[in-house]
């Protein structure tokens, strides 16, 4: 199939044909629960930066002009931004979960609009993260982790396949599609798809959005969304939902430009509610292309009350995993070292992780805000519990806390003892797996400081000084210097 079948259904063909072969610029989101948004786009200008604030797009900026990817700022190493297209960035406020709210993301890894959804959620309620994909699960705990996101709880398996005994407010439904929207990475060329695989993305995209309804609590919000132009996988694929199920399609307004929804589609007519949803194209945003459709969840069947059934099926989140096979006694105790070791060599106190609490995964000390989890009311299926919030408290192999390097750059300044400030050279030195000369006034566990930033962990003797960085994010935090370095002319190594 090729993109002229849309020349009659396009607002601006001649428009839309330039944009698709035109090369995307950098766009990114601010994560905001760690930093505000003017600090960020200052500390960016001073490195020579150039940003321009999207319209309608809170937080978002696109890069004008850089002196190197924004990929390789410090900014970006901790966690502080999300590179992200700007069409995929009209997804979560058009889902608009907000604070206190059980939410659900049925198709999740990467994570990009999974995460997007945690900041308008403050870090608060639950958000529930689906995928089937391991190998892309893996990008979206990266994502977790690095972003600090501490109310995402990740499950692997297949959305079609979830348990129903839980009911959420919001379930956004990224659905597996043709991605048609993402030309402009392949010069404005589509995927190459077949006949076979427009049925199969087409029965798994309709069999995604009924399971939405169904753990949809009444009154509750579901988002439906591709990044393809096609409408058999849009608003084909919604008619046939609203045709039968006890929903209704609500129009969104959005604060982008974009185009309505089609009623009609060679010779095929489609629900005249789905006007209201909405196509965006590369020329709106200078982006991908994207379909949105909000549907409103109507009022449950006469009998029953799925309301109370699904509160029923929540329940706190407990101090441990149940396979953990932990007593009560066993995992107070883990808490207590782990508190005790993060005040007494790192200086903090229970006030810094107001609101925050603790569970018990895999031996270690997962830190979250979670309000809620619906795990111990769903039934046994081919699903898997992965996590909740992030690692942050590991225990050696003498069985001693060890704060993660994710909690530490989490805490920042939070951070007031233990520290070792670092200037570029000693940093390059310490990521070059070399240690540095003994300071007498540490020993043990230390963190590390670079440009006022806390960068993670490392161990103090009387031998010296190591990180305990991974290395891979050690060697991504090189590259963050020679850029730099690069940038200002000064020598890589200056050590």
């Amino acid at each position: 199939m090729t993109l002229e079948r849309y020349r009659s259904v396009m607002p601006d063909w001649a428009a839309f044909s330039e944009a698709a072969v035109r090369p995307e610029p950098t766009v990114f989101r601010v994560r905001t629960g760690r930093i505000p948004t003017s600090e960020l786009a200052q500390r960016l200008t001073a490195q020579g930066f150039r940003l321009r604030p999207l319209p309608g797009m809170p937080d978002f900026f696109q890069v004008e002009e850089e002196p190197y990817p924004v990929t390789f700022t410090l900014e970006h190493w901790m966690g502080l931004i999300y590179v992200q297209q700007a069409s995929t960035g009209v997804a979560a406020p058009a889902l608009a979960p907000a604070p206190g709210e059980r939410v659900l993301d049925l198709c999740s890894a990467p994570g990009g609009k999974t995460c997007h959804a945690a900041e308008l959620m403050e870090d608060r309620g639950s958000l529930v993260a689906v995928d089937v994909s391991e190998p892309r699960i893996r990008g979206l705990l990266g994502n977790v982790y690095r972003l600090g996101y501490t109310n995402v709880m990740v499950v692997a398996g297949d959305g079609r396949r979830l348990p129903e005994e839980a009911l959420f407010d919001r379930v956004l439904v990224d659905a597996p599609c043709s991605g048609e929207g993402t030309l402009r990475k392949r010069g404005g060329e589509p995927p190459r798809q077949s006949r076979s695989f427009l049925g199969f993305v087409t029965s798994a995209q309709e069999a995604l959005l009924r399971k939405a309804v169904r753990v949809t609590r009444p009154g509750g919000t579901i988002l439906y969304v591709t990044c393809t132009f096609a409408p058999e996988e849009n608003e084909a694929v919604v008619d046939a939902v609203l045709r039968d199920e006890p929903v209704v399609l609500e129009p969104l307004d959005l604060p982008v430009a974009h185009a309505p929804g089609l009623t009609a589609w060679e010779g095929r007519t489609y629900d005249p509610s789905l006007e209201g949803a909405a196509r965006i194209y590369p020329q709106h945003l200078d982006s991908g292309g994207l379909f949105l459709a909000r549907l409103r969840r109507l009022d449950g069947p006469p009998t029953g009350d799925p309301v109370t059934a699904s509160d029923a099926a929540w329940r706190p989140v407990p101090p441990a995993f149940p396979d953990e096979g932990l007593e009560a006694a066993a995992v107070d105790e883990l808490v207590a070292r782990g508190s005790e070791s993060l005040r007494s060599d790192f200086g903090i106190e229970q006030a810094d992780l107001a609101d925050t609490r603790w569970i018990v995964r895999g031996g270690r000390l997962w830190l979250h805000t979670a309000e809620g989890w619906p795990l111990d009311g769903w039934s046994d299926g081919p699903w898997r519990p992965i996590s909740v919030g992030f690692r942050a408290v590991e225990f050696d192999s003498f069985d001693r806390p060890r704060p993660t390097n994710d909690l530490l750059q989490w805490l920042g300044p939070r951070v007031r003892a233990g520290r070792i400030d670092l200037d570029d050279a000693r940093l390059r030195r310490l990521l070059d797996e070399r240690a540095l000369p003994a300071e007498p006034d540490h020993h043990g566990l230390v963190a590390f400081s670079w440009r006022d930033a806390l960068i993670g962990r490392g161990i103090a003797t009387e031998r010296g000084v190591r990180s305990e960085v991974p290395k891979a994010r050690g060697q991504d935090l090189v590259r963050v210097l020679d850029r730099m370095a690069s940038a200002a002319g000064t020598p890589a190594d200056e050590s």
